[in-house]
């Protein structure tokens, strides 16, 4: 698989925002990994240090009515981006053509929108 996107500097800019996100209400899970290097299946992880070969990082992310975000970085350039507003909308989103951790960030402050509404407006 391709590296178009540093998976360790995407977790970075993700732990950027997470106060942010917990200040306006949303629950943050962990970071989770897996291992392009694993046997099948490929478990994923909660502790970096434990994979060495990252080909994929993921992020749930939860808030008010039941509305959840489910994104999954892989290191090739796309995501796997799944929501659920609370309310009436959800379902994939595209993700394709990620260059870089910066793009990715980018990326996920509008998934964010998409899912939660603007920050100010979750409580």
């Amino acid at each position: 698989m391709d590296r178009a996107v540093d998976l360790d500097e995407a977790a970075a800019v993700l732990a950027e925002r997470v106060a942010r996100w917990r200040s306006a209400g949303l629950a943050v899970g962990e970071l989770t990994w897996r291992d392009g290097e694993a046997e099948w299946p490929q478990p994923l992880e909660t502790d970096r240090a434990r994979v060495n070969d990252p080909d994929s990082l993921g992020l749930v992310i939860s808030g008010p009515a039941e509305a959840w975000l489910s994104v999954v970085l892989f290191r090739g350039g796309w995501a796997d981006v799944d929501f659920f507003d609370g309310l009436d909308d959800g379902g994939a989103l595209p993700a394709s053509d990620i260059e870089s951790a910066a793009d990715f960030a980018a990326r996920t402050d509008q998934w964010i929108v998409r899912a939660f509404g603007g920050l100010g407006s979750v409580r």
